[in-house]
């Protein structure tokens, strides 16, 4: 059996560290704990008697819940899992309203979070809407 070069195992290893460096930039979620977070923001223009209610839970147990006033938020960060199944599901109550939606959900939001892994959402009286960056915010669904 013929012996490698030196300089042909480091070509090999370089070459090697290339394709992975690659891959790795292609396609995030083969590589998990990446780190996100999600911010629920109740946009209501006139709730004040009655807050927005969340409560939050993930594969790890419960975030928790809370009452939210107009303007008021809740956020919370993560590192997703090893195998790509990240999921936090809320459920939101206002007046005799209840919607559950998925806050996160790693195959769906692995993108569209932006570069910065930041999902947020504001919650209206007409709805739901999803923004990356708080500037830009798009209808995601509406309340029934």
């Amino acid at each position: 059996m013929k012996k490698l070069s030196i300089k042909t195992q480091i070509l090999s290893i370089l070459t090697f560290a290339s394709v992975i460096a690659f891959f790795s930039v292609q396609k995030p979620e083969r590589f998990a704990c990446l780190e996100f977070e999600v911010r629920v923001i109740n946009g209501f223009t006139n709730n004040s008697s009655l807050p927005l209610v969340i409560w939050c839970t993930a594969e790890g147990g419960e975030l928790g819940g809370r009452a939210l006033q107009e303007g008021d938020d809740f956020s919370w960060n993560f590192k997703t899992n090893f195998w790509g199944t990240t999921h936090y599901l809320c459920t939101m109550k206002w007046e005799e309203r209840r919607r559950k939606f998925d806050a996160f959900k790693f195959p769906r939001d692995i993108y569209r979070c932006s570069l910065f892994r930041k999902c947020s959402w504001l919650v209206t009286e007409d709805g739901f809407y999803f923004s990356n960056d708080e500037i830009n915010w798009k209808k995601d669904f509406s309340w029934f």
